[in-house]
């Protein structure tokens, strides 16, 4: 048996990347355009960018038949003294999800480099001490957001994070408790850093619960590595292409998410951080035809 995957998109295919930013669009404009772009499931985004009245927000919602998949939040558990505020920030994501129905929480490790600057911030990888303590404090997080609030935990690895190539994936997975950590397998990040997604989806079928769906300009990426630039660097050179120009292809994809046979959100994102107003919304019609044409989604 096969279930399609459900289709979204998110306020990073329009540029936004902070909660508050004047280079970004309006939060009204982005739902306006999300919702004439065909999508009808979003998330939220950084926290505050949307309304966090939870009244308000599924109002303005209801009024476009958007519903929220889930909220967005990075974490930095790596870091010592970090729980409390840590703790603190996901909470308050996790409760506006909640209130808007959200079924999923996607926490994202923070960055060792500078997503402006692209100044090296701390050492890029975890040493084999670090790496089962910051798997402790997931572990604890996620059960924390699941208890409180009844959500999904999903963690998203991340170009320029400690999750970043398929072997530090994979030994994310080993070190963390399944019953609690899914992955959010987000694809243009995992070929980003070299990895398959493909292979993800095979080996450990049942880690996935949340998709997030990019492709990655080959060209561009080969330049980011010869160059050794940052990820906030490579965005602005366009490394994030719209499909179905770059890679991973979405339909094999899309083909053995389905064969899961599991309830799955595929959200769209296209970072492009900062951008011209009037450029996502035919990058985001283009890209709901385009993959509603190209694999079972729904």
């Amino acid at each position: 048996m096969t279930k399609p995957a459900m289709l979204g998109s998110a306020p990073d295919s329009w540029g936004v990347w902070y909660a508050d930013d004047p280079a970004q669009i309006r939060w009204e404009s982005f739902l306006d355009e999300c919702a004439g772009a065909g999508y009808t499931r979003i998330e939220l985004g950084p926290y505050g960018y949307l309304p966090t009245d939870p009244a308000r927000l599924r109002d303005e919602l209801d009024q476009r038949g958007l519903s929220v998949t889930a909220g967005t939040i990075f974490e930095h558990l790596h870091r010592a003294d970090s729980w409390t505020e840590v703790h603190s920030k996901v909470s308050a994501v996790a409760e506006l999800t909640r209130a808007m129905g959200g079924e999923h929480i996607v926490v994202i490790p923070d960055f060792w480099r500078d997503p402006d600057t692209g100044v090296v911030l701390e050492a890029s990888v975890l040493t084999d001490d670090e790496w089962p303590a910051y798997a402790k404090q997931v572990d604890r997080l996620a059960r924390a957001i699941s208890d409180d609030y009844g959500l999904k935990f999903q963690f998203h690895p991340h170009a320029d994070s400690h999750v970043d190539t398929h072997a530090n994936v994979e030994r994310f997975l080993a070190e963390t408790d399944p019953a609690v950590v899914s992955l959010c397998l987000d694809t243009g990040h995992i070929a980003y850093c070299g990895g398959d997604s493909l292979a993800l989806i095979r080996d450990f079928p049942d880690r996935i619960g949340y998709v997030h769906l990019k492709q990655v300009d080959p060209t561009i990426l080969e330049k980011v590595r010869t160059d050794g630039l940052g990820f906030g660097e490579a965005v602005k050179m366009g490394v994030m292409c719209e499909p179905p120009h770059g890679v991973p292809a979405m339909p094999p994809i899309l083909e053995a998410l389905a064969a899961l046979d599991v309830e799955l959100f595929a959200i769209v994102e296209q970072d492009m951080y900062p951008c011209p107003p009037d450029q996502p919304l035919p990058v985001a019609r283009r890209t709901h035809t385009y993959l509603t044409g190209c694999g079972p989604l729904r």
